[in-house]
């Protein structure tokens, strides 16, 4: 890895941290724009290094308020951010930018607290729905049209290695 592909991620891992304070209102507390700079990074880096980026962002945010549903789903909603920001990337880099923001949405909006729904119960999933696809429609938006100025403005130029 490029010394200026890790400074970067640690950067854009850094900015998690600042977004995780700037909060969507949910029940929760923990929607946040904690997961803009792992989409980011996913897009302009690929999926490895978004999806870490990722991981970390939804700690940092749900740190932030006390991990309200504990530590361990906290991790497992954590993996699961990880395997979406990498889902984004892949799609994203291989030039599908709308479908990328469109099934990422989906994903981190509706699917994220569905697979929450064995431990919480169907109430929880439509107490999170509204407030969750707002936040990630916010955080992967953003993503995809900072990275688009990135591109145009060759910020990543020479990352990718």
């Amino acid at each position: 890895m490029s010394s200026k592909k890790l400074v970067l991620l640690a950067l854009l891992t850094a900015l998690c941290a600042v977004g995780g304070f700037i909060k969507i209102p949910s029940p929760t507390g923990t929607v946040a724009l904690d997961s803009l700079p792992g989409f980011l990074a996913a897009a302009l880096l690929g999926g490895r290094g978004g999806a870490a980026v990722g991981f970390l962002g939804h700690l940092f945010s749900a740190a932030t308020v006390g991990f309200p549903l504990g530590l361990p789903v906290h991790l497992y909603v954590g993996l699961q951010m990880a395997v979406y920001v990498s889902i984004f990337g892949y799609l994203y880099r291989k030039g599908h930018k709308v479908p990328a923001v469109i099934i990422a949405i989906v994903l981190n909006g509706a699917v994220a607290p569905l697979l929450l729904v064995p431990i919480y119960g169907p109430g929880f999933f439509a107490m999170m729905l509204p407030a969750l696809t707002v936040g990630s429609a916010v955080n992967i938006i953003l993503a995809a049209v900072l990275a688009q100025v990135a591109v145009i403005k060759k910020v990543g130029r020479g990352l990718d290695t």
